[in-house]
């Protein structure tokens, strides 16, 4: 059997505490213990334990009982019911509490509200990407209806004033709690919040402030964007409730494979695979690459290994934001074996293999 504790104790006050002393108390407990916000295993149990002191201690006639016999003395007293203090709750459910302290903190709906965003996605290829390009794109989106202009109400009329409301929005109403008598305010559920009724809605847009509408907007793709990149076009989005600013346009950028060109993950680097002979490889040679600019030349070293990169600078991708600063183009040397052989290649490369040998 659990061996309760000393309510005072509970509530964290003397024996010899006032009346506010101990509403004070409980209001402070109950708060650090309300599972609503204190996810602890045992927040429960305590704020049960709290509520259970209060309710003894708050009580002049309980609290006597209390004083002179412990815990013995209230266990049997009026309105515990069969269960004790188990099922006790002075505000019929946890969730409450706060309600009873502050109000219900519902927010009007009227204020207003951004537009929500718009994605689309839209496809370039590797050099577009890299030197930058102009995309058109086609945004289905709602638009403030060019009728009513976004009052929802039919043009020539006007709205009236909720008389629920008074016109501010919202309503109050006073409620009694064990800490006295607290005024809430809740929105409005006449007219939602707005303070006002469309009694003639806009035939156009059936009363809803806005439409849906196709747009075909212009998207300037910077040099240097990367695949997966996202655009924001600011304003270019959802229309906006209760004079609240339109959403963003958000372009997914996708940038399609090259037949030879790769990027080194977002960097302004550009790779490139270069198949070289072996006598190249060996003798050394010059020869000629692909560049995002066109063809140009690069010098093979003598005696290069396969797997070695070598670097040709600035012949990358423009760094994004950073006018006139390109990346480097690292080409990676691949030395080729070859798997079929004429007879004097074959002779040959067995005069070399005996040279070799020699030394």
């Amino acid at each position: 059997m659990t061996t309760k504790r000393d309510y005072y104790d509970v509530l964290g006050v003397s024996a010899q505490a006032s009346e506010e002393d101990i509403r004070k108390a409980f209001r402070q407990k109950a708060m650090e213990y309300h599972p609503d916000r204190n996810k602890a295993s045992d927040a429960s149990e305590r704020f049960k334990e709290v509520n259970e002191a209060y309710q003894v201690l708050s009580d002049p006639e309980r609290r006597q009982q209390y004083d002179r016999f412990g815990h013995a003395g209230v266990r049997n007293g009026a309105g515990q019911g069969a269960g004790g203090f188990e099922g006790f709750d002075i505000f019929g459910g946890f969730g409450d509490i706060f309600d009873a302290f502050f109000g219900s903190g519902t927010a009007s709906r009227t204020r207003p509200r951004q537009g929500e965003d718009v994605r689309v996605n839209v496809s370039v290829t590797f050099e577009e990407a890299a030197f930058g390009v102009e995309r058109e794109v086609e945004v289905n989106r709602t638009e403030q209806c060019p009728s009513c202009k976004g009052t929802r109400a039919e043009p020539g009329t006007q709205p009236e004033t909720c008389t629920n409301c008074n016109g501010s929005g919202r309503v109050r109403r006073t409620q009694r709690s064990v800490f006295g008598q607290f005024v809430t305010e809740a929105v409005c559920n006449v007219c939602g919040g707005e303070g006002r009724r469309i009694t003639t809605p806009c035939t156009d847009c059936k009363g809803a402030g806005n439409k849906r509408a196709k747009q075909r907007i212009e998207v300037s793709i910077p040099a240097g964007v990367y695949h997966g990149a996202l655009l924001e076009l600011r304003g270019q989005g959802h229309a906006g409730m209760f004079g609240g600013p339109p959403g963003s346009l958000l372009v997914g950028v996708q940038v399609q494979q090259h037949g030879w060109f790769k990027r080194r993950e977002n960097s302004a680097d550009v790779l490139l695979d270069l198949n070289v002979t072996f006598p190249g490889a060996a003798l050394g040679i010059e020869m000629e690459v692909p560049t995002l600019d066109g063809m140009d030349k690069i010098k093979v070293p003598a005696g290069i290994q396969s797997g070695e990169v070598l670097r040709m600078k600035g012949k990358g991708i423009p760094h994004l934001g950073r006018e006139g600063r390109r990346g480097d183009q690292l080409v990676t040397v691949h030395v080729q074996t070859p798997d079929k052989l004429s007879k004097e290649q074959k002779k040959l490369l067995e005069e070399l293999q005996r040279s070799f040998e020699k030394k």
